[in-house]
């Protein structure tokens, strides 16, 4: 994918000092080619050096833990090159992340300039959550069925810090609570294949709405959470009509 400084018509490239932001998530610093916006990151809290042996895999998370966040604005224009330099290395794993982003339907390749994050509606989310729904209920009704009290107490601390994360209110650190505790009940059924699809499609809902950096507000993720300990509950006593009733009520909500 070739990159550059510049930016589309009418949006700019924005530019950061990468330090974290209030709500504790990491910042992505970026470019802009004017200076009269300030930074969005303060600069107070300098953003944890790369380790060499895994960089992209590092920029990948902070990408997507920015994504999530919504430091990395949707139908903003990034560049590799500005970012490598923020974060200390070439512009290559900036590059590789960004392709992988791509893949996954985040962000769209702008030649000559870099990479523009989609914008997304409400509808896509809709769309997410509803395959979700049909992926995910089934798997979860016939487990009810099968596993002891034990199976489902032993996943209780995930879903409790789901609830710990959402009450900290940082969309990024309650998106990775969210995902674990949803693999955890799907590993349960034995299905590798099935646990990597759900957790893309997880994935993909997490990203916030085009236009809504504040998608995901505290209550809303505190809602959320309470529904993984109502689910656990219901899971543990084998109540079936309470278990598919969460279910909907928990993927209608996203």
């Amino acid at each position: 994918m070739r990159d550059g400084s510049g930016a589309r018509d009418g949006s700019a490239v924005r530019d950061g000092s990468g330090a974290r932001d209030g709500s504790g998530s990491r910042g992505v610093p970026v470019a802009r080619t004017t200076s009269a916006a300030p930074s969005p990151f303060p600069s107070a809290s300098p953003r944890p050096a790369i380790q060499r042996a895994s960089v992209r895999g590092q920029i990948l998370d902070a990408l997507r833990a920015a994504l999530v966040a919504g430091e990395l604005a949707p139908g903003e224009v990034y560049s590799a090159p500005a970012l490598g330099e923020s974060f200390g290395v070439s512009a290559t794993p900036v590059r590789e992340a960004m392709q992988q982003l791509a893949t996954e339907g985040a962000v769209e390749v702008v030649p000559n300039r870099g990479f523009r994050v989609v914008e997304r509606g409400a509808r896509e989310l809709a769309e997410l959550a509803e395959i979700r729904g049909l992926i995910e209920a089934p798997v979860m009704l016939r487990l009810a069925r099968t596993l002891s009290v034990d199976d489902w107490e032993d996943l209780r601390p995930l879903a409790e810090e789901t609830a710990r994360a959402a009450a900290v209110g940082c969309r990024a650190t309650y998106a990775e609570a969210d995902r674990a505790f949803h693999r955890a009940i799907l590993a349960l059924a034995g299905n590798e294949q099935l646990v990597r699809i759900a957790d893309d499609l997880h994935r993909r809902a997490q990203w916030p709405l085009g236009g809504s950096p504040t998608a995901r507000a505290r209550l809303e993720l505190m809602a959320d959470a309470a529904q993984h300990l109502a689910l656990l509950d219901a899971l543990s006593a084998q109540d079936l009509s309470a278990v598919d009733a969460l279910l909907r009520e928990h993927f209608v909500s996203m």
